[in-house]
């Protein structure tokens, strides 16, 4: 049998001590990687499409190919996420700068977005007031309580398809989302009452596929850091209600800052761009204009 002829491709679903885990076609395939991806300086990781040569027995396979990649992110290592769901909650409070910085970042990324409210039960409220806020942003806001099984059915249809990874603040809920999306018994985090950040996050990413669904369950993924070789013009371009206004402002570029003649700010004194969204894209831009200048210290 030849090399190619005993080709499979599959997809990566964790990695440990050296050794990687590809599934295709419903069965596991532990593998080696080859020491060409060393030289090449190409690391394989958990969502990666790869080729493969299976082992005999109780041998090991060889990893041959890493597929290119619709996405790649560093922290943590994972590649592949075409959704990132953004979880949030009434407690802890909502910080939607931080969401925001992670929109910016996802699409960066070309990854699509949604967004959801755990623990609605809380505070049904909060799921409209993020609708009003990113009404214009192509992230639509699903409310959801995972305690109580509730809102479920229409984030299992959008993530259909989908390589899908959640983020969040800690605390929000998430490994209790996706035991109840997926219907699993993953290790959870408590809640300290006393500063209410979560506990006991899970340490490595892996990809998890049940009912057509396939979810990345990993720890702390971030995408905090907005890039530093983005020019500040550019940060604009990833806030897709400005879309409609480019090109009726006064200046050419605008950065939508606070220059006269700008169409996006007259956009929100007329109330179809939300203010704290605005005020929030500035506080970015003033961040992303710090690091462009100092980008070569």
């Amino acid at each position: 049998m030849s090399m190619e002829t005993g080709m499979r491709q599959g997809t990566l679903v964790r990695g440990f001590g050296g050794f990687y885990v590809a599934e295709a076609d419903g069965r596991e395939y532990t593998l080696r990687c080859k020491k060409k991806f060393r030289r090449m300086k190409l690391s394989p990781l958990v969502g990666d499409e790869v080729r493969f040569i299976p082992g005999e027995g109780e041998e090991h396979g060889w990893l041959e190919e890493i597929l290119p990649r619709g996405s790649e992110c560093l922290r943590p290592p994972v590649a592949n996420v075409s959704l990132l769901l953004i979880v949030v909650a009434p407690e802890p409070a909502p910080d939607l700068l931080l969401v925001d910085r992670i929109m910016v970042r996802a699409r960066q990324q070309g990854m699509k977005l949604a967004l959801v409210v755990n623990k609605c039960d809380l505070d049904p409220a909060l799921a409209e007031v993020l609708r009003r806020q990113y009404g214009g942003a192509d992230a639509p806001v699903y409310a959801a309580s995972a305690a109580e099984k509730r809102g479920l059915e229409d984030i299992r249809q959008a993530m259909a398809g989908e390589l899908c990874c959640l983020t969040g603040q800690s605390g929000v809920g998430k490994s209790t989302l996706l035991n109840a999306l997926l219907g699993l018994s993953l290790e959870t985090g408590e809640i300290s009452q006393r500063i209410l950040r979560g506990k006991n996050t899970p340490r490595h990413a892996e990809l998890l596929m049940k009912d057509g669904l396939r979810v990345l369950d990993t720890a702390g993924f971030s995408l905090l850091e907005l890039d530093a070789a983005m020019e500040p013009v550019a940060l604009r371009e990833y806030y897709p209600e400005f879309r409609e206004h480019e090109g009726q402002c006064r200046f050419i570029p605008c950065y939508h800052d606070r220059e006269p003649g700008c169409a996006v700010r007259e956009a929100c004194e007329n109330g179809s761009i939300d203010p704290e969204r605005l005020e929030r894209y500035r506080a970015l831009l003033t961040e992303v204009r710090k690091r462009w200048r100092e980008r070569y210290d």
